[in-house]
């Protein structure tokens, strides 16, 4: 789940501003830190996402897809769109998560919608969100948790040395009484480096490369089927943006 490019949250709600696109390619390195353990999980996944802006609002939705043994393994994707008819910096937020794998297991769908409030600096180089929304997860009740629920989100972007880098990422916290401690944590820090910055780079080739990682607690399932625990798996990556 990569959400990194709303750090362009500092323009959600600025008609003069484009839709932005890019694809990604991760290479995770959950088998080298945690061998077994996590010997299930794809080693490459693919995602695409794009953030465009209107005089409403702003619609924002990414997909990721693992790959393995030559075919996809899973997917899995968010949609979310913005309200706003004011100045005031709250939005009204909506959205969906869910996604299929090949095997019986799915993700379960989630609907959410609450409000946001974003902040961007005068140049949109620093960016925040934080949303608050209800949660109903579907089905959530046959894995001895609930479908209702509620979820903080934190959304960052910040660009420096002249755009050459971006640090950016999110934080998901929500409730389940199926988990150890009721809480799930989900955050993907990521770090780009902007190569069309640097001297006798085409700025017309827009690569990146850099890296993720995604840090969770109670969210990842490893091979013995315990998922009560706390994960940092880093990842390599490159990303080409329209």
């Amino acid at each position: 789940m990569k959400r990194s490019f709303l750090l362009a949250v500092g323009v959600f709600f600025t008609v003069t501003a484009t839709a932005q696109l890019n694809v990604q390619l991760h290479y995770d390195l959950g088998h080298d830190l945690y061998g077994h353990e996590l010997s299930s999980r794809a080693r490459a996944t693919a995602t695409i996402e794009n953030f465009t802006p209107d005089r409403w609002g702003s619609t924002f939705f990414f997909i990721d897809a693992d790959l393995g043994d030559n075919v996809v393994k899973s997917a899995y994707g968010e949609i979310a769109r913005e309200l706003r008819f004011w100045k005031a910096p709250i939005a009204l937020h909506f959205e969906y998560n869910g996604g299929l794998q090949r095997a019986d297991y799915g993700f379960d769908n989630a609907y959410l919608a609450g409000a946001a409030w974003n902040w961007a600096s005068t140049d949109f180089s620093r960016t925040f969100s934080v949303q608050l929304m209800y949660k109903y997860l579907a089905h959530r009740r046959n894995h001895g948790g609930t479908n209702h629920s509620l979820q903080l989100t934190e959304v960052w972007g910040l660009q420096f040395a002249r755009g050459l880098c971006t640090f950016s990422g999110y934080c998901d916290l929500w409730y389940d009484k199926g988990v150890e401690g009721r809480i799930v944590l989900m955050s993907e820090p990521q770090f780009w480096v902007n190569l069309w910055h640097l001297p006798r780079i085409n700025d017309a080739a827009k690569w990146s490369v850099g890296t993720e990682i995604e840090i969770t607690k109670n969210l990842v399932w490893p091979t013995d089927g315990i998922n009560d625990r706390f994960y940092a798996i880093p990842t390599l990556a490159m990303k080409w943006t329209f």
